[in-house]
């Protein structure tokens, strides 16, 4: 029986597209135990996607007719030296993949390991604005 992310990818993720998601989960299950990926979201009007927790969301992968977007929750934060983080937002920013040959796993990795950074650092200040109070 396939899990849900499995069956997501099978159906909403475009085949020519499929292979970017098979090596970002490669690489999520290699060389980031620590990240969970599950299934977010979802109403009638709106199908769940795959996000990637370490304490929490850092990552939600989106399939489009271009590719595939990754959107880094903390992304307006983080260096960019290879300037290809998209978005106007106040906080999240996107990779756009658009073909296998675009993948890097030394470039996801490098935005990866600064959501991972973040997210350690928002946990650490809420333990402090607990320990305040």
């Amino acid at each position: 029986m396939k899990s849900p992310i499995e069956s997501f990818i099978e159906e909403k993720v475009l085949p020519k597209y499929q292979p970017i998601v098979a090596k970002f989960r490669e690489i999520i299950q290699n060389d980031y135990q620590c990240i969970r990926e599950e299934m977010r979201g979802g109403t009638e009007k709106y199908y769940g996607v795959p996000v990637y927790r370490y304490n929490r969301i850092i990552i939600t992968l989106s399939p489009t007719q271009k590719g595939i977007t990754f959107s880094f929750t903390e992304g307006k934060k983080f260096e960019d030296r290879y300037d290809l983080l998209e978005g106007k937002g106040n906080k999240s920013l996107n990779l756009r993949i658009s073909s296998l040959e675009d993948y890097s796993d030394d470039i996801l990795s490098y935005y990866i390991n600064q959501a991972i950074e973040f997210d350690k650092l928002s946990k650490d200040s809420e333990t402090e604005k607990k320990e305040l109070r």
